[in-house]
């Protein structure tokens, strides 16, 4: 049986990224240098020849996973599922304004799966509605075929403890994403274990064989 992958990819830069500012899912563009980044990020991803593509419907994921559609030919389809952590009124303020005035709960945020980033989404709620928007994507993919998921930072890196599944407080060990970076999970067809291995994290280049010890 041929191993089907996912590649979880997050957007390019926006204004607000440059400037360190919480966007959850305040509809922010890609920068210039965030659309450069997606198009130099897509011509690499090209290569693994995505059989799907789906988005976040934020314009910032859906401009970066037009590049590749532009190379490849593959339609994105856009999905709600996909976006950032709602993060209520914490959204728009910068890092620093965040660590003043709310600095124990940003503190607590970055450890703790179940916590409300200004009011908003938990990360086990972000997990949730990824995986499943994953799960329907994955339906459509046959054997050996590969998924592109346009999304956000926080959305991927709750969407891929989950897969992984790692107990929600074990999830802060995952890094931030690099904007247009990319981690790449493929089936695990050996029977034990989670069904999904990591094989790329927060990359920027492209996957290398590698010679397996434990199989």
């Amino acid at each position: 049986m041929g191993e089907r992958q996912i590649i979880l990819w997050r957007h390019g830069r926006t204004s607000w990224n440059a400037e360190r500012r919480f966007q959850g899912q305040s509809d922010i563009e890609l920068d210039d240098e965030g659309r450069a980044q997606a198009d130099r990020a897509a011509e690499l991803l090209a290569y693994l020849e995505p059989d799907r593509i789906i988005a976040s419907d934020l314009a910032r994921a859906r401009a970066t996973a037009q590049a590749l559609s532009a190379r490849t030919g593959v339609q994105v389809r856009a999905d709600a599922r996909l976006r950032e952590t709602f993060a209520g009124e914490w959204e728009g303020r910068s890092r620093a304004e965040l660590l003043d005035r709310h600095g124990d709960a940003v503190a607590r945020w970055a450890s703790d799966s179940s916590a409300r980033p200004g009011g908003g989404e938990t990360r086990i709620e972000v997990a949730d509605r990824v995986v499943a928007a994953i799960t329907d994507g994955l339906n459509e993919l046959a054997e050996s075929e590969t998924l592109v998921v346009a999304t956000h930072g926080g959305a991927a890196r709750a969407g891929i403890g989950a897969l992984l599944e790692l107990p929600p407080e074990q999830w802060a060990c995952l890094g931030v994403l690099s904007n247009c970076a990319w981690s790449i999970l493929s089936e695990n067809s050996t029977g034990f274990g989670p069904a999904w291995r990591l094989q790329e994290y927060n990359a920027g280049s492209l996957p290398t064989p590698a010679l397996a010890d434990d199989r």
